[in-house]
């Protein structure tokens, strides 16, 4: 993103720009809870179950870590 800013965009292009980064891996966040209520039923149960929502755990700390990056860099370059 360096490089976008460079490249003759205005600092409130770049805004937007981070603006959306942010509430692309937000929705993803929230999709992975989403996702996760959807186990919650007794439907599925077992192993099944188990390892997908331990999947989805996995991506959810991976996500959250992203949007924290996002959100400092953004901070940094503000």
């Amino acid at each position: 993103m360096a490089g976008a800013r460079g490249a003759g965009r205005s600092p409130a292009d770049f805004q937007m720009m981070i603006s959306d980064v942010q509430t692309w891996v937000s929705a993803a966040l929230t999709d992975e809870s989403t996702c996760n209520d959807g186990f919650a039923g007794k439907e599925m149960a077992g192993e099944t179950k188990t390892v997908v929502r331990g999947k989805i755990e996995t991506i959810a700390h991976l996500t959250s870590n992203a949007l924290a990056l996002i959100n400092a860099y953004a901070t940094l370059h503000h």
